[in-house]
């Protein structure tokens, strides 16, 4: 359960503000985003605990922004921290020379298929999808029927990205929110009937994955259409700027909280979010496997969520959290495009004309590992390919005499480095130089 944070009406706290000596420890709670529960922990000596609280309440809420809705009023208070992380965003996110200087044009595809992937697995697992992430990956490539409840939520999810991104020029309106969450829960739901309806009675609360108890009781079912449109105006509409990605996580809030759906409402509201970022020129979050990272700091997400509704619905919190899953989302991916790079670098060494580059690391690997026996759908999964594909580069190297078919059983065939193999490697690079 989440602590009470204490009410402050009548704690003197203006000298605490006033006093040089606290500006930096406020400061620091502020950039981090600290509860109630931290910041007891967090406050200098030689003052109360609520009277430091007091002072931390008032600091966020004389810069604090509102926004207004039938069911509740959002607080934010945008901190510097904030607005470095939505700079950086701002400037890595979108426009020409990101898409140049971050994914090159030519991998573009292979990256875009496999982020998606990632995307879908984890977003699934996030709401007890069990299947494993080979699994999943092999069965989204082959188009294979899912074999369960896990797997059909898993190829939802996927169907439901690409959906997105196909619609990402359109208005939220509460027809596209109930046809986004038909996708996300076709087949899943007890009753198919719920499959893109809003719920139409109470019986729904959102429980503590850990202690069980009641976390979240939504607004009645009653204030739902009428909070839908409210909210699609609010997205729909730009009288007064906010930025997008503070309205993007504000929609995500929004669906979480009015949780509109008998099921499926946390897949909804992060599809959602994904699509407002796509619309507002963000391309590269289709790149990007949030729902991946959300799923590493479960507990973080639920309690940002918590923590805005027993703090006053001060945003602040879940604002704080989505911002570093966002940027935390970006560093993995320029990790692992700086790893893709480097191991093509060490391609350079077994460049051949005519070889792409799958080939090429097939080579790479029948050089460095003479006893491999290689195998199609091992190189399927590893290379983010189809079957026929793989199966195709494998027999172009048989042909060029560098690779050999080894019968595993009566059915499979795996690949050998070919008895001759540095000969004929030899040879092909004299003639190709």
């Amino acid at each position: 359960m989440i602590e009470e944070c204490p009410k402050i009406s009548g704690i003197p706290f203006t000298e605490i503000l006033l006093n040089r000596d606290y500006a930096s420890e406020i400061s620091k709670i502020n950039d981090e985003y600290y509860y109630w529960d931290r910041v007891k922990y967090n406050t200098p000596k030689g003052i109360e605990r609520e009277d430091f609280w007091a002072a931390i309440k008032y600091s966020r809420s004389v810069n604090s922004k509102i926004y207004n809705f039938d069911t509740c009023s959002l607080s934010l208070f945008e901190t510097n921290k904030m607005q470095e992380i939505l700079h950086n965003i701002d400037m890595n996110f979108g426009g020409v020379l990101a898409s140049s200087s971050i994914i090159p044009e030519k991998n573009r595809q292979y990256y875009l298929l496999s982020s998606i992937m990632e995307e879908a697995i984890a977003s699934s697992q996030m709401e007890g999808a069990s299947t494993t992430r080979k699994v999943a990956k092999e069965m989204l490539r082959k188009q294979a029927k899912p074999k369960d409840k896990s797997q059909q939520m898993i190829v939802n999810n996927y169907n439901t990205i690409r959906f997105l991104s196909a619609h990402k020029n359109e208005g939220l309106t509460p027809k596209l929110l109930l046809d986004i969450h038909r996708q996300i829960t076709e087949k899943t739901l007890d009753n198919h009937e719920d499959e893109g309806r809003f719920r139409t009675d109470d019986n729904i609360v959102v429980m503590d994955g850990i202690s069980g108890d009641i976390a979240h009781t939504p607004p009645s079912y009653k204030y739902i259409e009428e909070s839908i449109v409210q909210l699609c105006n609010f997205v729909n509409e730009d009288k007064a700027f906010i930025h997008p990605i503070i309205k993007a996580i504000i929609l995500h809030f929004m669906i979480s909280f009015l949780h509109p759906f008998v099921d499926g409402n946390g897949r909804t509201a992060r599809s959602l979010f994904y699509w407002y970022m796509l619309k507002k020129g963000y391309w590269l979050t289709e790149y990007l496997s949030i729902s991946r990272i959300i799923y590493k700091s479960k507990g973080q997400y639920e309690k940002a969520f918590l923590y805005t509704e027993h703090d006053d619905f001060d945003l602040g919190y879940f604002v704080q959290y989505n911002l570093k899953v966002l940027y935390k989302a970006f560093e993995e991916l320029k990790t692992y495009l700086e790893r893709k790079a480097q191991e093509n670098a060490a391609l350079l060494e077994y460049r051949i004309p005519g070889l792409n580059e799958r080939q090429l690391q097939i080579v790479k690997i029948c050089a460095e590992k003479q006893a491999t026996i290689i195998k199609s759908k091992d190189l399927q999964i590893q290379l983010n390919v189809s079957v026929k594909t793989i199966r195709s580069d494998l027999e172009g190297l048989v042909e060029l005499g560098l690779l050999a078919a080894v019968p595993l059983n009566k059915r499979l065939i795996g690949y050998t480095r070919a008895e001759n193999f540095e000969e004929r490697l030899g040879e092909i690079r004299r003639n190709f130089p």
